[in-house]
């Protein structure tokens, strides 16, 4: 009796060691996360996991809350019909995030069909809307119980750590100089400020953008190039340029323009820079902007996260 229970005892451990051992993964700048079936990974440049060897892939994509009411209504067999997916079956989730619905049926994309899986849940501020896409021939290596077990681990995180969302960039930060990461866009710009997110201070906050752009003038083109680039600069008006000028930033030419303007919705009086600094056939754009009264200590932190600006 002994022996025999201590093989279940051992059978019973051998089980659970690759369930304790499965972890919530998130994918590179997303709050949202889940334990992924084997054999999928977490793919660089996918908002997801994937196998590229057997063409399988699982994409999460945030959406605002209020879209979760508009799915679970708007979602049926007759919408996805339309979209080529022959519905098998729809059922109800809880998920750690909160409520869910899930479909599963086929679909035929470029001629092959797939097995096509479509869940929405709703929690944390937000909604989570999750595919997965299996070719037919190999849906036994992904059968319905790993996918469900997997979506049923949907999850969200408070925050994404600030180093992750900075790897996103195609250029490095250095000294931040004391401002809040606002907003990340993926693979394009970053704003800084020292407003909180969603917060009602913002148009009374100093902020810094910095994105980059895939042209660059020539010499004798750079000044009209930088005025035309500052004159897209959002939410400002009565916009008075008080000075237009080449210099160098690092080893590499660049342009300055300082001016005075206006909020677009508060008509607060403030002071704008833009650096352009170009190279490599591409141009970064850093424009600060900060109140009028608060200009003097602004702008020397502005300088600070400018030098520390470098493409990858």
């Amino acid at each position: 009796m002994t022996a025999i229970k201590n093989l279940v005892l051992a059978a019973l451990i051998a089980c659970a060691t690759p369930a304790m051992a499965a972890e919530v993964q998130y994918p590179a700048g997303s709050r949202i996360g889940l334990v992924p079936p084997p054999g999928l990974a977490i793919m660089p440049g996918l908002q997801g996991f994937g196998d590229t060897d057997n063409n399988v892939a699982l994409v999460i994509v945030p959406l605002p809350p209020q879209a979760y009411a508009e799915l679970e209504k708007g979602m049926n067999a007759e919408m996805l019909k339309k979209e080529g997916i022959t519905l098998e079956k729809r059922e109800a989730f809880t998920v750690p995030l909160g409520n869910a619905f899930a479909m599963v049926g086929r679909q035929t994309v470029d001629g092959k069909v797939v097995r096509k899986w479509v869940m929405a849940a709703s929690g944390s501020g937000m909604t989570a809307l999750v595919t997965m896409q299996i070719p037919i021939e190999i849906a036994k290596s992904y059968p319905d119980n790993a996918v469900r077990a997997a979506l049923a681990t949907l999850t969200a995180r408070e925050s994404i750590p600030d180093a992750e969302s900075l790897s996103l960039l195609p250029f490095t930060t250095g000294d931040l100089a004391d401002f809040k990461i606002a907003a990340v866009m993926p693979q394009r710009a970053l704003l800084l400020s020292d407003a909180e997110k969603d917060s009602d201070e913002a148009a009374k906050a100093a902020h810094i953008v910095i994105s980059i752009g895939a042209s660059a003038p020539q010499n004798d083109d750079r000044d009209a190039f930088a005025r035309r680039i500052f004159a897209g600069v959002s939410n400002l008006k009565d916009i008075r340029i008080v000075s237009s000028e080449p210099l160098r930033l690092g080893r590499q030419m660049g342009h300055q323009i300082m001016a005075e303007a206006r909020d677009a919705k508060t008509n607060a009086e403030l002071k704008v820079v833009q650096w352009l600094r170009f190279g490599g056939g591409a141009h970064l754009q850093m424009i600060g902007t900060a109140p009028a009264a608060q200009w003097t200590q602004a702008f020397a932190r502005f300088r600070t996260v400018r030098d520390g600006v470098d493409v990858r």
